[in-house]
């Protein structure tokens, strides 16, 4: 049998590592700020790109695509190479996937501040970008599936079956939640509306963390453990059980996000069923890569690599233990819209993927440039820090939400609300906050030293250089199954079955859950009095929109009594038929606005914005003074939304849109009027028309400003349904 020679490719392992440690500093400091906005809300006052509501999506997109991914491409390069005895398929794919990725990721970096955003959560970035994604992410699989099939290792590692999976389903979920109609080269609207969007977007949501944060890294764990700890893997049998049973049921389970929400029964009875099934997949996974480590705990006093992998296989078995906990109706009626989820969210963020991905950087560098690490005690060091930050962190976030939602929920023995001001409850979580940012900052502190650490390792040893292997040539068998051999071996050495069977068991799910809700029209029932949004308000929903008024606020009042009492009857799923996309949102910073529509007067809401302290003491909300600055709203695409909103079925006449100026300028002089019936503001009003003639400069009243749209669009939430005013 010949043995041939070959390099195994280090240079593109080394690239993705430099980016995931780049990308996971600027992700955390983006984050750090964001935690300290809720305690100084108006730091940034003024400035509009560094405003909560679009930071918010430049923290989630970084960590997940730029730090995670970052670190996912840069371990399955590295495993995929020796799993399979093959260099890389292709040294420009391996390329052009790693400078592709970067450029994605800078154009998010640069869009999602300037307010271009689709909203939809962990996929906010606008179709150009989506387009590109989708391209990238075929150049990752052509190499991947090059590789595999002109390997020299016959068996395909469970690992490789992990890789396989991801590949498949995050392309599925990233076309299908990503469908929209382009109105311009930076604005879309999803094809799906209301409860539909919803149920795509959290089938997708739940996914991307299913199939971008958890199987890769499962299947690293399934490489770096065994290596690390140089054991095999526990039970191979327990492998095969996890992988297909957690492929089929994680499908199934984004509705757990909508519980109680206008998605139809069946939907949301599915989702938890499916979610709880999920334990014992996760589990038997957790228990795998723990049981690993027999024989070898003493290893784990000493190297800080096992360290960080026993943590992140633990916070794995916590958040995945949580997840189902938390799709259980009686936990979701108290855990949804509190930060009890932002505790679970960071569980599985900062334990399971950011310490594998560190314990993966500590492993692979000293190797990739064949010396030692510079300083064990500074990773030891890093990994207290980071643990203690992570506890820091989550627990504070655990207490906050079991406060909102006790304090939501309390009654008066009178059946009023104990507090009925939303605002008590945001100031008496304060606190935890600060305590947040301690952990937060903690947390940022042990990603630096890891910095430096591998600073001074690539600079003592070696240059990352292509790494000289040898294996025997495959030799070719029959496609058919030997004799005696069992099904699985045999699907083992078969890439494309195992392949098609991984898309097939993934596609069931989705297919069962998405295709009655769009296609059976008694899902959603119609309301007859819901009208389809003006030019104007149309204009005010996009710069509620661009803003990420969303990450804060929701708009979906759920069959409560405290939620009924506060916000108004709840929600109904025609009511958001013309709603693309949908904006359920997932958080409650601030209270619900579905039926705030008419509840303040126009001077309130103009007010609140401008600076939201003087109209509600103690309020954490930043101010937005941009929206008022003197120059017009943009309406030259006005006409264009409305024809692309009416393709998708929003039922705009032709003379809708031709006299959609028009009628914008009606609608806004009215709330000008409004305006200028409080006495304190037509003073001021003209004082600044004064100023700017004094200066020479033209004067925008404000009717033509973006505020005005934005107060049209609020004083139209909920009022389509027709409800009797309370005595």
């Amino acid at each position: 049998m010949e043995i041939q020679q070959f390099y195994y490719d280090n240079k593109i392992v080394k690239k993705f590592i430099y980016a995931t440690i780049l990308f996971g500093v600027v992700g955390m400091v983006v984050g750090l700020l964001l935690a300290f906005l809720f305690l100084f809300p108006n730091l940034t006052e003024g400035i509009s790109w560094l405003s909560f509501g679009r930071l918010r999506p430049l923290h989630t997109n970084a960590v997940i695509f730029a730090f995670v991914g970052n670190a996912m491409f840069a371990g399955i390069y590295y495993s995929l190479q020796r799993l399979l005895k093959a260099r890389l398929y292709s040294n420009f794919l391996s390329n052009l996937h790693f400078w592709g990725w970067q450029l994605i990721i800078v154009a998010a970096a640069v869009s999602l501040p300037l307010g271009i955003t689709t909203s939809k959560e962990y996929a906010e970035l606008e179709w150009p970008i989506d387009i590109a994604i989708a391209l990238i992410w075929v150049v990752f699989g052509i190499n991947m599936i090059g590789t595999v099939l002109r390997r020299r290792e016959r068996h395909l590692y469970v690992a490789i079956w992990f890789y396989l999976a991801t590949f498949v389903t995050v392309a599925v979920l990233h076309i299908f939640n990503s469908l929209e109609l382009p109105v311009s080269f930076t604005k879309s609207y999803s094809v799906y509306a209301g409860v539909q969007d919803a149920l795509v977007q959290w089938w997708y949501g739940h996914n991307a963390v299913a199939f971008f944060l958890t199987t890769p890294f499962l299947g690293l764990m399934y490489y770096f453990v065994p290596k690390a700890a140089n054991r095999p893997v526990y039970s191979y049998r327990l492998s095969i059980i996890h992988f297909w049973s957690l492929i089929f049921i994680y499908i199934w389970a984004g509705p757990h996000h909508l519980l109680y929400s206008a998605l139809p029964t069946w939907a949301q009875n599915l989702g938890v069923v499916f979610s709880i099934m999920l334990i014992a997949p996760s589990w038997g996974g957790m228990i795998n890569g723990l049981l690993t480590l027999r024989g070898v705990w003493d290893k784990v006093r000493t190297e800080p690599v096992l360290k960080f992998f026993v943590v992140a296989i633990t916070g794995y078995g916590m958040a995945t233990f949580e997840g189902p906990m938390l799709s259980l109706k009686n936990v979701n009626a108290i855990a949804h819209f509190t930060d009890w989820i932002i505790a679970h969210v960071h569980v599985g963020a900062l334990a399971w993927n950011g310490f594998m991905a560190f314990g993966m950087i500590y492993w692979l560098v000293p190797r990739l440039t064949k010396g030692e690490l510079f300083s064990k005690k500074l990773a030891n060091f890093h990994f207290w820090i980071g643990t203690l930050g992570i506890i820091l962190y989550t627990l504070p976030m655990y207490v906050a939400g079991f406060t909102q939602a006790s304090m939501w929920k309390q009654f008066n023995p009178d059946g009023t609300l104990t507090y009925g001001n939303f605002l008590e409850t945001v100031n008496q979580i304060i606190p935890m906050y600060w305590m947040r940012a301690v952990g937060g900052t903690m947390y940022l502190i042990g990603i630096i030293v890891l910095v430096y650490n591998i600073w001074r390792t690539v600079k003592a040893n070696a240059a990352v250089e292509d790494e000289l292997a040898e294996a025997p040539e495959l030799q070719r068998i029959s496609l058919q199954r030997l004799k005696g051999e069992k099904f699985h071996p045999w699907l083992e050495r078969r890439p494309i079955q195992l392949t098609i069977l991984a898309t097939v068991a993934i596609l069931i799910g989705g297919v069962i859950q998405i295709v009655p809700t769009i296609m059976v029209k008694s899902n959603i029932p119609t309301i007859a009095s819901v009208k389809p949004y003006s030019p104007l308000e149309l204009e005010g929903r996009d710069l509620y929109i661009r803003e990420g008024c969303v990450s804060c606020h929701s708009q979906m009042v759920r069959p409560f009594r405290s939620e009924v009492e506060r916000y108004g009857p709840q929600s109904k799923a025609g009511e958001f038929v013309y709603d693309h996309p949908f904006l359920w949102g997932s958080k409650r910073t601030g209270p619900d606005l579905l039926r705030v529509g008419q509840k303040y007067n126009d001077n309130w809401h103009f007010n609140h914005m401008y600076d939201p302290q003087s109209t509600s003491s103690g309020s954490i909300m930043p101010s937005y003074k941009w929206l008022f600055d003197n120059k017009p709203l943009d309406i030259s695409g006005t006409e264009a939304k409305m024809r692309t909103m009416k393709q998708l079925g929003v039922p705009y006449s032709e003379r809708d849109i031709v006299e959609a100026k028009q009628n914008m300028e009606i609608q806004s002089d009215e709330i000008e009027k409004n305006l200028l019936e409080d006495p304190d503001f037509a003073k001021s009003y003209e004082a600044s028309k004064k100023a700017a003639a004094a200066k020479g400069e033209t004067f925008t009243p404000v009717s033509k400003r973006e505020i005005t749209a934005l107060i049209a669009y609020i004083q139209k939430l909920g009022t389509d349904i027709k409800v009797k005013p309370k005595k």
